[in-house]
């Protein structure tokens, strides 16, 4: 009997065609299907491992240039967008990237007044940075998720400011505020942006520009030892002989 061999199977031409478009190394610019741009080095048909390149968004005008790996913006890049009314190119964000992300140490520009300078987490404001608003305000100090959280410092733009603790973006816990305008110094608790107990005192008035027509008057007790023993006598505990002694002897002498 003849003996028939089995025909090969022909590898399917798409196969073929996409190893001969996989593209490794340095490469001119690679334009997708959406019209996107892409100018720099390659690996396994991505951008490359350790590579840097440029990428253009069609969509977007958006140019991001610096380093990438398997295929996303990781390590130290810039991006750029075009500006609405002149069209020129002007920096958005500059520092560093992980998968995508803004994560790192980097600045973002949100316009020709404000910005941010700091530490990001998945794209978001997190860790220690700088905040320079549009108003004049700054604030320096921890955030979490986009919002002041932990310490930091709120200075307005009339030099009134704020050191104390925060939390999701609201004045929370001990804090100072200094009145540097009227020359006093608020110091207490906060909860919620709320001023809940503390004490006001006069804080550099003679230097202040608009302090207050009369300054704030210490508070004494006129019988400081008398207001002790009626507050030890509520005390439901065994009477101290030695306190007793320490407190008579300090009512023969005048506050």
């Amino acid at each position: 009997m003849p003996h028939f061999k089995k025909p090969r199977r022909a590898e399917p031409l798409v196969k073929e065609w996409d190893k001969k478009a996989q593209k490794c190394g340095l490469r001119h610019s690679v334009y997708s299907v959406n019209g996107d741009q892409y100018t720099g080095e390659w690996l396994d048909n991505m951008k490359h491992e350790l590579g840097k390149g440029t990428q253009v968004w069609k969509k977007t005008g958006a140019i991001y240039d610096g380093d990438w790996k398997r295929g996303k913006r990781s390590g130290h890049g810039t991006l750029s967008m075009p500006h609405p009314g002149t069209g020129e190119y002007v920096k958005v964000y500059s520092g560093a990237w992980k998968n995508d992300k803004k994560e790192g140490f980097g600045t973002y520009f949100y316009n020709d007044s404000s910005c941010y300078e700091g530490e990001w987490l998945r794209d978001q404001r997190s860790g220690w940075g700088r905040m320079y608003y549009v108003n004049g305000d700054i604030y320096e100090g921890e955030w979490l998720e986009d919002q002041h959280n932990g310490q930091g410092m709120l200075r307005l733009a009339n030099e009134n400011r704020y050191e104390g603790s925060w939390k999701t973006g609201k004045k929370h816990g001990p804090g100072k505020f200094f009145y540097l305008d009227k020359g006093q110094l608020y110091e207490g608790v906060w909860v919620e942006d709320i001023a809940k107990c503390g004490t006001v005192v006069d804080f550099g008035r003679e230097g202040a520009p608009a302090p207050t027509i009369y300054p704030i008057p210490e508070v004494h007790l006129a019988d400081p030892a008398a207001v002790l023993k009626e507050a030890l006598s509520q005390l439901p505990v065994e009477r101290d002989t030695e306190l007793e002694k320490d407190l008579s002897s300090n009512d023969q002498c005048s506050p």
